[in-house]
């Protein structure tokens, strides 16, 4: 599995384009759907889902544009079903950066565990804290996980957002994520890459 990291959108989101086999995953599209849609041409790749950690407006901005062009549906927890459409639920209204939105909801709710979509297995994790619906994926094969804005190279997620929530977070951070094997590699939402082992070790907020 081969994975392609850009930055999208107005505050540059961390979106990733999985690709094996033929075929595509593509994880928060943030803004900037031209940009994803030309590296799966010139793959020559099927996109088969769109999965969100959740659906705060930074990371939904190409949602609607991907699914448009591509018929892949869109994936997210139940407990954020209504954001996608309600800019003031999904913070663009909040923060005043205009009405970001989707036409239509998620296709499917996706629930923790087991999943298999095309070539591709992972299990799914409810990590609530930064927002209610927040999940990570892990794709265990290439020891690898997909955090949102849970978890960050020397940081957490901000919880003083509407439905946010401190003590949560920790809480999902130390039973989902720092569980995993150290040497797992956790890709944020935001900025660079970093492992569970060294989170473990040195992030101050969960020491």
């Amino acid at each position: 599995m081969n994975i392609h990291l850009f930055q999208l959108g107005l505050l540059g989101t961390n979106c990733y384009l999985l690709q094996k086999d033929g075929e595509a995953l593509v994880i928060d599209p943030g803004g900037d759907p031209q940009t994803v849609l030309q590296k799966m041409q010139e793959n020559n790749l099927k996109l088969q889902a769109i999965l969100l950690t959740h659906a705060h407006f930074d990371h939904i901005g190409g949602v609607e544009t991907l699914r448009e062009k591509t018929e892949a549906p869109v994936y997210l927890h139940e407990k954020e079903s209504s954001w996608l459409t309600d800019p003031s639920l999904n913070g663009s209204e909040f923060f005043q950066v205009g009405t970001i939105s989707t036409s239509q909801s998620a296709d499917y709710s996706i629930k923790p565990g087991h999943h298999k979509i095309g070539s591709f297995t992972f299990e799914v994790f409810h990590t609530p804290g930064h927002s209610p619906g927040s999940v990570s994926f892990w794709f265990e094969e290439k020891d690898v996980l997909f955090a949102g804005d849970t978890l960050f190279r020397q940081g957490i997620g901000r919880t003083d957002l509407p439905f946010g929530d401190h003590e949560t977070l920790i809480q999902s951070i130390q039973e989902h994520i720092l569980s995993l094997p150290e040497e797992t590699t956790v890709y944020p939402g935001h900025g660079p890459a970093t492992q569970v082992g060294e989170e473990k070790r040195t992030n101050s907020f969960l020491i």
